[in-house]
């Protein structure tokens, strides 16, 4: 089995790939900045389970500090492996501060990288996202469609910049990478800030769900457990080759409209949605539409989680946070 170094590790879907690579038999090396983004304790608690396992580490280290912080924390961890997951999330909250974006998610990545071309180590799954792809017209989005003038938001260029960085590294020091545009990804732990989990909170204070545009945007939802079995195929797939550069789309290949992604949270809460129409919000995209095709011939992927299921589960986790939620 494989030291896998895990940023952003106490986050969403990093807590949850943490569980998932030890559940494996890996031994993983977790690193978080635990960005004020939301409640400290939150994140904390994501890794509760990993952190009473005998092989699992963590240190808490912030990228953007540089090569000295991640040298410090690291001196002499054999790392085969590295997730990208961490970085600085949100279409809205970037308009509002581009700067926190790029240095978090541009150089911060660039301080990984530079770390790990010091370090010897060939191997990196990055996250990257499905904002990428801004509102192409081309769908469903595949992997290969030219992606030059498509991001709309800071948060879009400053994941499609993290994929320039990572083939710069590739060619010039043969690592070997694997890119994953995660599309929309939903379900226990999710942050707070994000569309489901304050649905739940407003159906069940009976108060209206704010519906930005004309209810017909969609996106393709995806269980974090479905998004977390890519990565981990996709770990095992960069572990298993050489000479690798690939990106790849993690979605569900179903896109859901916002009224009916509102329909599908009143039924698993149990209430009828009020709605309250609103204008569309900067940076936003009308569509998200993953191609899964190469992720499945390339590692065997396939979500399995319906959206009825994954929010009856996303809702029973509400639940056991607070059974006020």
């Amino acid at each position: 089995m494989a030291s896998i170094l895990v940023t952003g590790c106490a986050g969403f879907i990093g807590s949850h790939l943490a569980e998932r690579l030890l559940q494996d038999g890996h031994r993983v090396v977790g690193l978080d900045n635990f960005d004020p983004f939301y409640d400290r304790t939150l994140k904390q608690t994501n890794l509760g389970q990993c952190l009473t396992h005998p092989r699992f580490s963590f240190h808490e280290v912030d990228l953007r500090n540089g090569l000295d912080a991640l040298v410090d924390a690291l001196p002499a961890d054999p790392i085969e492996v590295v997730v990208h997951l961490a970085a600085k999330a949100g279409v809205g909250p970037s308009v509002r501060e581009p700067v926190a974006y790029l240095e978090n998610n541009v150089l911060g990545t660039t301080h990984l990288l530079e770390w790990m071309r010091l370090r010897d180590i060939k191997k990196l799954f990055f996250a990257s996202s499905s904002s990428v792809y801004g509102n192409t017209k081309e769908l469903p989005f595949r992997e290969e469609q030219n992606l030059l003038a498509a991001c709309i938001s800071p948060y879009a260029a400053s994941k499609l910049a993290g994929e320039q960085l990572t083939y710069t590294y590739h060619h010039l020091y043969k690592m070997d990478v694997l890119n994953a545009r995660f599309f929309t990804v939903y379900g226990p732990r999710q942050r707070p800030d994000l569309a489901i989990h304050k649905f739940v909170r407003l159906l069940r204070a009976a108060q209206p769900i704010p519906v930005f545009g004309d209810g017909t945007t969609a996106r393709d939802y995806t269980f974090v457990l479905d998004t977390v079995d890519g990565i981990a195929r996709g770990v095992q797939y960069l572990l298993d080759n050489q000479g690798v550069y690939e990106t790849i789309n993690l979605g569900n290949n179903r896109p859901v409209t916002l009224i009916e992604l509102i329909t599908a949270v009143g039924e698993a809460v149990g209430h009828s949605p009020q709605l309250a129409f609103q204008p569309m919000q900067a940076g936003d995209v009308d569509i998200t539409y993953a191609d899964i095709t190469k992720a499945q011939q390339l590692l065997g992927y396939a979500p399995k989680t319906s959206l009825t299921d994954g929010l009856r589960q996303f809702v029973e986790w509400m639940d056991g946070q607070d059974p006020l939620a």
